[in-house]
């Protein structure tokens, strides 16, 4: 199972290091080849001597070294590895890595790396449960990082508690686990829409919502993470994909999220349609922009094409097809005459009545129609949890 794979295993600053040399050994001694990336602290507790020639292989510590083989070594790192395995990781690296630093070789080396990342975390128990790290345990998470937890038991400084890394041994039986695994939707290939679309009225000004993309992205994160391959056509958003297996394709307008949609619909197993797409555009754009004057500016707006009911019409046997439905009177009634209108198989709910949901917020409270008349209603969670949600809800018809 391990022969021919290539782990990049990377260590940061903490007692837990020491360990890091039977890691690699277990990896090794199963056929894989291994590379380390460390944290200058990381050499603090384990040699480079040790490390290279266990690993049999050169190690990264710098990002400038004058004897890289690269010169853009974290960018070859990530092309060469199969997954990436952090062992232990700090407190301080984990930071780095949820809030986007890159300012050693290994944050460097994570934030080039689009592939698994595997992270074992080893601290103080108080440093563990603090908010801050867990909130950015939380934010890498959400982007498909798998977290290996500490065990309980006496640190290093003295404290009892969780916050040990995992025994080397543990570590290496999980990520064969996780190798031997099939991702569930392995080979299914899955449509998203996200984000709002603007209709231009002139050079500098358009029609649009306050739509942020955060649902969208939620689940074309949680659909790759299953094993899918995401497209994911998104209008304009101030937000970036994370996961190796999504193919973004940035449009503006409503026609041109509908071209795209119609073309590449045919060829997947699930389609779900989460941008707030505008219901109408100017019958007219002005090709300078419009001047502030005494007469009124009247717009004339003409109906956008709906992609859903064009999806829907198109649908063949062995396809999904879910919408959303943002409403804010009648909501159920209109869900569901939405569902059937547009020969949906799926519809999720969410109200702008509901405090926390919708527009612009990282959480949803969402109810789920399906076409068999069944529903499912789910409190206020942040967005990621619902993506996973409405995942399990269609799960079973999917595969």
């Amino acid at each position: 199972m391990w022969k021919g794979k290539h782990v990049l295993l990377g260590i940061s600053g903490g007692i837990a290091a020491y360990k890091a040399p039977e890691l690699i050994r277990l990896f090794i001694k199963a056929g894989a080849e291994v590379r380390v990336v460390v944290t200058k602290n990381a050499l603090a507790f384990v040699t480079p001597l040790t490390l290279e020639t266990i690993s049999r292989n050169k190690l990264y510590k710098d990002i400038f070294e004058p004897v890289n083989e690269y010169s853009t070594e974290h960018i070859s790192l990530g092309d060469w590895a199969d997954f990436m395995l952090i062992a232990p990781a700090t407190a301080n690296i984990i930071g780095k890595f949820a809030g986007g630093i890159a300012d050693d070789a290994l944050s460097t080396a994570y934030l080039a790396f689009n592939k698994p990342v595997f992270i074992a975390p080893a601290m103080n128990v108080r440093m563990y449960g603090h908010v801050a790290v867990q909130q950015n345990i939380d934010r890498l998470r959400s982007s498909g990082v798998v977290f290996i937890e500490p065990v309980e038991g006496e640190l290093a400084c003295g404290d009892s508690g969780k916050g040990r890394m995992e025994e080397p041994a543990n570590i290496f039986r999980i990520l064969t686990d996780k190798l031997a695994e099939k991702a569930p939707w392995e080979g299914k290939k899955v449509l998203l829409t996200a984000g709002p679309t603007y209709e231009r009225i002139d050079p500098v000004r358009f029609i649009g919502n306050y739509s942020s993309g955060k649902m969208g992205f939620a689940l074309a994160e949680a659909c790759a993470k299953r094993g899918a391959a995401v497209s994911l056509v998104t209008g304009p958003v101030n937000l970036q994909v994370q996961h190796h297996a999504i193919e973004r394709i940035d449009v503006e307008s409503a026609q041109q999220m509908y071209e795209a949609c119609t073309r590449l619909f045919p060829e997947m197993d699930l389609g779900i349609l989460c941008a707030a797409v505008a219901d109408f555009s100017p019958e007219t754009t002005f090709e300078t922009k419009t001047k502030r004057g005494e007469d009124d500016l009247n717009l004339l707006l003409k109906p956008t094409k709906d992609i859903a009911a064009a999806l829907g019409q198109i649908k063949k046997t062995g396809q999904l097809l879910v919408g959303f439905a943002l409403e804010t009177d009648e909501e159920e009634l209109n869900a569901i005459r939405k569902l059937e209108r547009k020969n949906l198989d799926y519809i999720v709910l969410n109200s702008l009545n509901n405090v926390g949901a919708g527009f612009l917020h990282d959480t949803n409270q969402v109810t789920i129609f399906s076409r068999d008349g069944y529903h499912f209603d789910f409190p206020l969670k942040p967005k990621h949890e619902v993506a996973e949600d409405i995942l399990d809800v269609i799960n079973d018809k999917l595969i």
